[in-house]
């Protein structure tokens, strides 16, 4: 589905839905680089989906691109909606301009957990210009070549990572997904 204009109202995931949607999350996120897969629900954008799973009434909420997605996100959640700096969900369905994904709320270090998780919609988990990730979870190093990242990405995760920066999660229109953990390192391949 495009990321156009929200249907009225959004489609609630079902129970199983919602736990396979968590599970990609998790396994993207634990094996930075390496590809899972969200299930397939034809009715909403891919990268919109790990918010409907996680989202509730205590999680703010914001979505990029798209006209009435984040209130339609709202009504079927109970979450707030917030502005991109204080949202701890945040859905991308465009490009993040730059600064944008500085500007993203961090955690402390007692508390990363309250920086952002970010799904980028991308076009393809191929084909982009080469990264280079490091860290925990990541066995040597691991090279993803994502298309439709944002232009700072290497230099704004440099100063915003870990511990408490957000966590970010490319997601392909088919429903792959890469996660891109607060602990990985990025580098481009010419570093």
């Amino acid at each position: 589905m495009t990321a156009g204009l929200a249907p009225t109202p959004l489609p609630a995931l079902d129970p199983d839905t919602a736990q396979r949607t968590f599970r990609a999350v998790l396994d993207a996120l634990a094996r930075p680089g390496r590809p899972a897969a969200l299930p397939r629900f034809d009715e909403l954008p891919a990268a919109l989906l790990p918010a409907l799973a996680l989202a509730d009434l205590d999680t703010p909420v914001c979505v990029l691109g798209a006209p009435g997605w984040a209130e339609a996100l709202a009504t079927a959640t109970s979450a707030p909606v917030a502005p991109l700096g204080e949202a701890r969900l945040v859905t991308a369905l465009r490009p993040l301009a730059p600064g944008e994904l500085a500007g993203l709320r961090a955690g402390s270090a007692s508390a990363p957990e309250d920086a952002a998780l970010v799904a980028l919609a991308v076009p393809a988990l191929e084909g982009g210009a080469a990264l280079r990730l490091s860290g925990p979870g990541v066995p040597g190093t691991r090279t993803v070549a994502p298309r439709g990242c944002p232009p700072d990405l290497v230099a704004a995760r440099a100063t915003a990572a870990a511990p408490a920066g957000p966590d970010l999660l490319l997601v392909a229109p088919d429903g792959a997904v890469v996660g891109i953990p607060r602990s990985t390192r990025i580098a481009t391949e010419e570093d």
